[in-house]
């Protein structure tokens, strides 16, 4: 198959609509794109339609390109990406975008939900409560990351380093890794495509181990940074592609 073939069998399954790179008001450009993401880099690694589109969500949350997260969260839905798998993908980007980008996608996604009379609220998916999340986070982040971020955050100021160790623990890991929807493999994939997309490499070289622990391959972590590549430009994507080498001997 030619990659004009590939691209118009992944964009009408992606977007439920004709292939024509001839039309709008810029089809040069389209077309590039259009060849280049669904044509090439669909066709690098082992990773299914779905773990793509939830990738590339995860990807334009981070970047907050609102227009294009709709349109994706869009071709997300129309592959099988479950309502309640792409809110778990979106609450899954807050503790490393924050709050207030993750409640703007968030307002995309519910957007969408109602434009394709998908009734919300969704079921919560919370499993934890008050007097356990500590406890519950720790068991998934110590097998994960060991003690690492406490270790690192001993020695500030007045001690406040272990405030934020615990934050860390009970929101990151207690309030979200937890929570129904997605497996813990899956969140450190999307948590790793996260970091590409910020381009924070120190804290990537955390997650490529802590993804390699939770048991993604190597080959699957690979594809994964090559699937942000479109998205993020080239120098994030190198560097991440960088870290991988140097963190898993490839």
């Amino acid at each position: 198959m030619t990659r004009s073939s590939i691209c118009k069998e992944n964009y009408e399954k992606l977007f439920n609509s004709l292939w024509n790179p001839n039309t709008g008001n810029d089809p040069e450009m389209m077309g590039i794109l259009q060849k280049y993401i669904f044509g090439e880099v669909f066709t690098v690694g082992e990773l299914d339609i779905k773990m793509r589109e939830m990738i590339t969500v995860t990807a334009l949350a981070t970047m907050q390109t609102l227009p294009q997260l709709k349109a994706h969260i869009n071709a997300a839905l129309n592959v099988g990406v479950t309502p309640f798998e792409l809110r778990e993908v979106i609450y899954q980007c807050a503790p490393f975008i924050g709050f207030p980008k993750s409640l703007n996608a968030l307002g995309v996604l519910n957007e969408v939900f109602k434009e394709r009379n998908i009734t919300t609220p969704l079921e919560k998916a919370a499993t934890v409560n008050e007097e356990n999340r500590f406890e519950k986070g720790s068991e998934i982040q110590k097998p994960l990351y060991g003690d690492e971020i406490a270790n690192a955050m001993s020695g500030l100021p007045a001690d406040m380093g272990k405030e934020v160790s615990k934050f860390l623990t009970e929101f990151c890991f207690g309030d979200i890794y937890t929570r129904n929807g997605l497996d813990i493999k899956t969140r450190e994939l999307l948590a790793v495509s996260l970091l590409v997309t910020t381009g924070n490499c120190s804290v990537l070289k955390s997650h490529i181990k802590g993804a390699i622990k939770a048991g993604n391959v190597p080959e699957t972590i690979t594809a994964a940074i090559i699937q942000c590549l479109p998205y993020v430009g080239f120098p994030n994507a190198l560097d991440a592609l960088r870290v991988v080498k140097e963190e898993l001997g490839s």
